[in-house]
């Protein structure tokens, strides 16, 4: 599992209040809870950066399936088919010996 590194801080003059964190409340099964923290500990990670990692992953997991739906649509019409003449030249160059 990769983890999130966190933002380098800000310098504490420039902007006191501001903080790179969004802080945000979800409920979870108690068993999915559970395991959560028992990973946490096993990793010697936050919980808060287990689940941030986790939704990182999540995010770019569907993100990449969104660009291979948007890539199917591109070339669903385009012929995938080998030409005549090509298929035929890979079947000489199979056939021979090297």
């Amino acid at each position: 599992m990769t983890l999130v590194p966190p933002p380098p801080p800000l310098d504490p003059f420039a902007i006191p209040w501001y903080d790179y964190s969004m802080k945000t409340t979800i409920s979870l099964p108690d068993e999915v809870f559970a395991s959560a923290d028992s990973l946490a500990n096993r990793l010697k990670v936050s919980r808060s950066a287990l689940y941030a990692t986790a939704v990182a992953e999540y995010v770019a997991k569907h993100s990449d399936a969104d660009v291979t739906a948007r890539l199917n649509a591109v070339y669903a019409d385009s012929p995938s088919g080998i030409d005549p003449g090509t298929r035929r030249a890979q079947a000489r160059s199979v056939a021979e010996d090297w």
